[in-house]
């Protein structure tokens, strides 16, 4: 069996991780192509070396864009390397424009798509992701699921008999990570500078479009972050960065303590480290609640709903409609006493996925 993996974004590449794994230890034959959608060698290089990821066979290099300029332009470059490799099954991951891509051009050649992740829903039509995810569920082939609730989704959309309960392949690689960790396999996490680990701090990361792109919004939410009584390491996004100059918001003042996006093994030692998560990235909720960090969403919704439960993860769209005192509780709240289960599975999704693929294709 040949298995044609599309990533192309920070998220994507954790997640490949373990499917990659998986298949290193089987015959089938997989091949890595990286659209480049993530081309800041932070989001994409640090982490095929941090993770032990075979470097991709195919990099497509199309950079940033407007949503449907960056989504053409990876359609375009993915048509003849699919062509090309004829794969049994075409794997794409998650919910960004390179996912969508990849699920277009394999159906136009009437190759069959396996969505990792899928079933994942916000029910914000207005989040690009939301977009991705729902356009992708409905083209592929198989549905490859992380969670019951998500299997709840699909089946509400017509699509049960496509899905798969598999679990989550990002709790595979948090989990061997973390473990990697605290038995001192990684050096300490390199924070910004003004925060050395020995006092209590913040994790922070800003970078989706509906907080980033409205100079009052973003604003608004960097002043929240500065207000805090704690120092908030925040590792910033290069939307971030970008957004916040031509806004004219400055991001290094009062709590703040700007720095670089961290490989995958330093960002699992900085939320260990820390007292505490402060996010608009999904994947960041779910590794929060994993490794026992309380989580703040800056976002009206989720699409972990598990996270809330036990107040591990809270959603706070508008930090100053709460009054200082009242965000600041928030934010800063204590490590919850409730139990976590695993709503994500058991740390062996990787497995479960090229067995499903295996199963289908013969």
């Amino acid at each position: 069996m040949k298995v044609v993996s599309v990533v192309g974004a920070r998220p994507q590449l954790v997640k490949l991780a373990p499917i990659a794994g998986a298949f290193a230890s089987t015959e089938h034959r997989h091949v890595i192509v990286h659209t480049g959608q993530h081309y800041d060698a932070d989001l994409s290089d640090v982490f095929f070396t941090g993770l032990g990821i075979p470097q991709p066979d195919v990099h497509l290099g199309i950079g940033s864009g407007s949503h449907g300029v960056q989504t053409g332009h990876a359609l375009a470059a993915l048509d003849p390397v699919l062509a090309a490799e004829r794969p049994d099954w075409v794997l794409v991951y998650g919910d960004t424009n390179s996912t969508l891509a990849g699920a277009l051009s394999a159906v136009k050649q009437h190759l069959r798509v396996a969505h990792l992740e899928a079933g994942l829903r916000s029910f914000n039509r207005r989040m690009p992701e939301e977009h991705n995810r729902v356009l992708t569920d409905h083209a592929a082939d198989l549905l490859l699921a992380p969670t019951k609730e998500a299997m709840r989704h699909l089946a509400a959309e017509g699509l049960a008999s496509r899905s798969v309960l598999v679990g989550d392949v990002m709790v595979d690689a948090c989990l061997a990570v973390r473990d990697s960790v605290l038995s001192g396999g990684h050096p300490p996490a390199a924070l910004p500078e003004g925060i050395d680990g020995t006092e209590p701090y913040l994790v922070a990361t800003l970078h989706r479009a509906e907080n980033t792109d409205h100079p009052g919004r973003l604003a608004a939410l960097v002043d929240a972050l500065a207000g805090l009584p704690l120092p908030v390491a925040l590792l910033a996004h290069p939307r971030l960065l970008a957004r916040a100059e031509e806004h004219g918001v400055k991001l290094d003042r009062g709590a703040l303590r700007p720095g670089r996006p961290l490989p995958y093994a330093s960002m699992v030692a900085a939320m260990l480290g820390s007292v505490g998560v402060i996010t608009d990235s999904g994947g960041l909720q779910k590794e929060a609640y994993l490794l026992g960090r309380p989580c703040t969403t800056l976002r009206p919704q989720t699409e972990w709903p598990e996270t809330l439960d036990g107040d591990w993860n809270r959603l706070v769209p508008d930090p100053h409609d709460l009054g200082t005192a009242t965000w600041a509780a928030i934010a800063t709240r204590p490590t919850p006493t409730a139990g976590r289960g695993e709503p994500y599975g058991d740390g062996r999704a990787a497995h479960r996925v090229v067995r499903f693929l295996t199963d289908a294709g013969s």
